[in-house]
């Protein structure tokens, strides 16, 4: 069974472009209107994060991608995106669609804030003249409604928790504590490190004060779900000086730059034929400009002054950064033949895992199947033919045979 694809949240306010990053990383049509709670329900979708397919190192002609797709020697593999109910200001209080947005955020791995960075949006997510709104205030208002959230859950009953906590030996109680947010796609890795950080390791957990509750679920939203920040809009002018102030003032923080318009207008051309783009690349050239009236290829020109200043519109650089940088993924290949680089139907190099930095062989074994694990003697690396033991760190872009005593035959 292949391991779940990672699941990136997109929030933000209202009216900050959600809706069209989700539909340009997707291309699934979502209603985009100019209003607020236009997504009442989360849309849920598949998008790509990039990466240089291993065929082009190994200098194959081509693979045969079954799981994920290869463009031009690009290896493009899925991930979930899920575009929640935009938040506004009192939304931990269940203000808006505060307690639907945040219910919805559970399962979230990584978290794209969305944010107006030309501040054409005030904090209700209603128009205003660009320049007005305050981006960095917007991102502080938006983690702290995240913050409470979770301090929320955390701290409900917390009294009677913190007892039962206090009379177990340390290991078991972090286990308690551990299962006990499990609904918030907590792992007992992340308690252990929120504990550490905070200092809050050693100290009894029934004397902890407010702040000190609050200080740790704040570290554990922080290292369970990490949040990059979508610089959006920045096609529109007042957003360079706003850029410019967010990277000062929000030090430490990762920031994209990104025209979400900019990209769905590329992909959808993409799709018609228009123009030649994959997603990432910086540049893209025209296939039918005979097909374009000269408003259409000024627009593209401006597009393509865009993606030349930033390196591209953002959208892939977003997704590659939250899994690849952020939740520390890499891609990993298995095969069943490690010399012909094949599965059981000859197709080459077939499956592309996203899987955690520093995953074992004996766990990639029982990520393909549950039996491979059980009976595991060895792995081979097939780029260099060597064999590796169950411990043995797997790197990314490792294509990897799994021999198993229980191998199915």
């Amino acid at each position: 069974m292949p391991p779940p694809p990672p699941l990136i949240g997109i929030v933000g306010k209202t009216n900050v472009g959600k809706s069209t990053f989700f539909e340009a990383a997707t291309l699934i049509n979502v209603k985009i209107e100019n209003r607020p709670f236009v997504t009442i329900e989360p849309n849920i979708g598949i998008g790509y994060v990039r990466r240089r397919c291993a065929h082009v190192e190994l200098g194959l002609r081509k693979c045969d991608p079954v799981n994920s797709l290869c463009i031009k020697g690009y290896r493009f593999i899925p991930v979930k995106l899920m575009d929640v109910a935009g938040l506004i200001k009192g939304a931990h209080k269940g203000r808006g669609l505060g307690n639907k947005f945040m219910d919805s955020l559970r399962q979230a791995d990584v978290l794209l804030l969305i944010v107006d960075m030309s501040g054409s949006t005030n904090e209700e997510g209603l128009p205003v003249r660009p320049g007005t709104n305050d981006p960095v205030e917007e991102v502080r208002s938006i983690e702290f409604e995240i913050d409470e959230w979770f301090y929320g859950v955390i701290s409900k009953d917390w009294v009677r928790l913190a007892r039962s906590l206090d009379v177990l030996p340390p290991d078991k109680a972090v286990d308690l504590l551990a299962r006990r947010v499990s609904g918030l796609s907590i792992k007992r890795e992340h308690v252990v490190m929120a504990l550490r950080d905070t200092k809050l390791e050693h100290v009894k957990f029934s004397s902890w004060s407010i702040e000190e509750l609050k200080l740790f679920t704040k570290r554990l939203r922080s290292i369970s779900k990490p949040i990059v920040i979508i610089a959006n809009k920045m096609d529109i002018p007042e957003a360079q000086d706003n850029l410019r102030k967010a990277l000062k003032e929000l030090k430490g923080r990762t920031i994209i730059p990104v025209s979400a318009m900019y990209e769905l207008a590329l992909r959808r051309a993409s799709k018609c034929g228009l123009i030649d783009y994959i997603p990432g690349d910086a540049d893209f050239t025209i296939a039918k400009p005979q097909a374009l009236n000269k408003r259409q290829l000024d627009a593209l020109e401006r597009v393509r002054d865009f993606m030349r200043r930033y390196g591209g519109t953002g959208v892939q650089q977003a997704l590659n950064t939250a899994v690849f940088n952020v939740l520390k993924m890499i891609a990993v290949y298995p095969v069943e033949d490690p010399h012909k680089l094949t599965d059981h139907a000859g197709h080459v190099l077939p499956d592309a895992y996203l899987v955690r930095e520093g995953v074992t062989a004996i766990e990639l074994a029982s990520m393909i199947h549950t039996d491979l694990a059980k009976g595991f003697l060895y792995a081979i690396l097939a780029k260099s033919g060597k064999k590796v033991g169950a411990s043995h760190a797997l790197r990314d872009g490792d294509i990897v045979k799994i021999v198993s005593a229980t191998a199915r035959h």
